[in-house]
């Protein structure tokens, strides 16, 4: 577990540069320790980019940002064959989506089928183009940006894919305080991020993911989530609640918060810590109690106080 204490270091770096941000970063990491992937949702200018820049940069893997526009092809992120004249041959050319973190910006702004392009890639790891299969490099991790006040000339995700998604993480504006420590160091953010030093190598980081994968979870605590499950679905407000994809996905996250934790055993605050990144973008709320004012927010606080804790 002595690697899971370098990440003290990975966010006194990265909080020294981005504002209120730790929350952020924290469960960015845990969900590529638990192999999964993240929709970040917020409104434009809240550092959503230099913030999965910030990671690549302090875990020493590569980075690749596509900005997803409705005319963006398949091809445009996954790659195509292309003619070579001097051995008149056709070779490969790999689009960005062969990367460590990729940052897909505005995912709903592409069309449905660039949209579907990533479902292979996010679920299997690898990618299929003219019948030949290639295999994307470990870790992977897609950090998909969306801004939820836009409605017009955008393509919402279906479930199926943000189900796809193992966290949603909603990104807010920074406190008065926070946004004037910003100010006074916008100069610098892009310099002082281009002479970040990596904290942790490529190597490293896939020893954490083998070492998350590994944390004990007791008997109790399975039996902790699966009440949590049973109960979103049971709640008044809601109409579709965790699937058990949802359920592996609130264990995964738990096991990677308790190694950064550096603890080989997941606690149940582990799972209350990641249990709205996990359930809020899974849930379907019933329309007319959504007009009244319910959120997934409040339903996942609701299940979170009602399911009683496993005593020690």
């Amino acid at each position: 577990m002595w690697l899971s204490m370098s990440f003290k270091a990975v966010f006194t770096k990265a909080e020294s540069i981005l504002i209120e941000k730790e929350l952020e970063i924290r469960l960015i990491i845990a969900a590529l320790l638990a192999r999964g992937h993240v929709l970040l949702e917020g409104v434009p200018g809240i550092a959503k980019t230099t913030t999965a820049k910030t990671i690549a940069k302090l875990l020493a893997l590569d980075f690749k940002r596509v900005q997803m526009t409705p005319d963006l092809l398949p091809m445009d992120i996954i790659g195509y064959y292309v003619y070579d004249q001097k051995t008149g041959e056709f070779r490969f050319r790999k689009g960005p989506i062969f990367t460590n973190i990729l940052l897909a910006d505005e995912i709903n702004r592409a069309s449905p089928r660039t949209q579907s392009a990533l479902l292979e890639a996010m679920q299997e790891r690898q990618v299929t183009v003219d019948g030949t299969t290639f295999k994307l490099e470990e870790p992977f991790i897609v950090i998909a940006t969306q801004n939820p006040i836009e409605m017009e000339g955008v393509f919402p995700l279906p479930e199926a894919q943000i189900d796809r998604f193992l966290i949603k993480i909603e990104s807010g504006y920074t406190s008065r305080e926070g946004l004037k420590a910003l100010l006074i160091k916008a100069d610098e953010i892009e310099e002082a991020i281009e002479q970040l030093k990596p904290v942790m190598t490529r190597e490293d980081v896939l020893e954490c993911m083998k070492g998350a994968k590994n944390v004990r979870v007791d008997d109790s605590v399975y039996d902790y989530i699966v009440n949590i499950a049973h109960e979103t679905r049971a709640h008044p407000a809601v109409k579709l609640g965790a699937s058990p994809r949802a359920a592996i996905a609130l264990v995964k996250m738990a096991k990677a918060w308790a190694y950064i934790d550096g603890r080989n055993y997941v606690i149940p605050d582990d799972v209350k810590a990641v249990a709205k990144p996990v359930l809020v973008h899974r849930l379907i709320l019933k329309p007319e109690l959504e007009l009244e004012g319910w959120t997934t927010d409040k339903v996942v606080d609701e299940v979170l106080n009602k399911v009683p804790v496993p005593k020690p």
